[in-house]
């Protein structure tokens, strides 16, 4: 597992989420067993992974009439933002070779 940065927020949440699980047992008796209809019913949740290798989650700081432009042209292409501003860089990088 990937070592977060004592200083990173996230890395913070994740030990903070681990003392409090640690902290109280978490008691299961009080739960039936999932059938085996229930569990064919399941569906996967998340986000998918997308081509050959998983998407690498970052934090961008866009001017606000960027931001503003590039949702008003993912919505019209009906895409996640997030989306195109992949496969506008993409576009890019394949460009620039």
């Amino acid at each position: 597992m990937k070592k977060l940065s004592d200083s990173s927020v996230r890395g913070w949440r994740t030990a903070k989420k681990r003392v409090a699980i640690k902290k109280r047992q978490i008691d299961y008796s009080d739960i039936p067993p999932l059938s085996d209809k229930q569990l064919a019913s399941m569906r996967r949740v998340g986000r998918p992974p997308l081509g050959e290798e998983p998407r690498q989650l970052i934090a961008i700081r866009l001017d606000v009439r960027v931001l503003r432009w590039l949702k008003s042209l993912a919505t019209k292409r009906r895409v996640p933002y997030q989306s195109l501003i992949n496969e506008l860089l993409a576009g890019e990088m394949r460009k620039a070779g």
